[in-house]
């Protein structure tokens, strides 16, 4: 199987990928969000299979709980969990959402 959404982080602060994220995958239902995929990223940060291998078009969001993960290092951080909200346009085309994490910041982008 091949998900349709997959993601990567990377420990921007350490400059190591980002092992034991937990990320849950939702989709948009009118107001509400539908719980659709959970796991946790592997040694290299990355998690290959999240949800389906065909999502429609619409609107869905990856949540990091980023909270955790620097707790276990006893690292502070100011973000508690990272939402990101995309949209799905083309139902054919494999979406990737890398993550670059450091305690106080974070960046995202839309990867290949």
């Amino acid at each position: 199987m091949t998900s349709h959404v997959t993601t990567h982080v990377l420990d921007a602060a350490r400059g190591r990928p980002a092992q034991g994220v937990a990320v849950r995958l939702e989709g948009a239902d009118g107001t509400d969000w539908i719980s659709l995929a959970a796991a946790e990223t592997d040694s290299d940060g990355r998690v290959r299979e999240l949800g389906p291998e065909q999502l429609e078009a619409g609107d869905y969001r990856l949540t990091f709980a980023t909270g955790a993960y620097f707790e276990r290092l006893g690292t502070d951080s100011f973000y508690p969990q990272v939402q990101i909200t995309f949209r799905i346009t083309d139902p054919e085309q494999h979406y990737h959402v890398p993550v670059l994490l450091s305690p106080f910041s974070y960046s995202t982008y839309r990867g290949s």
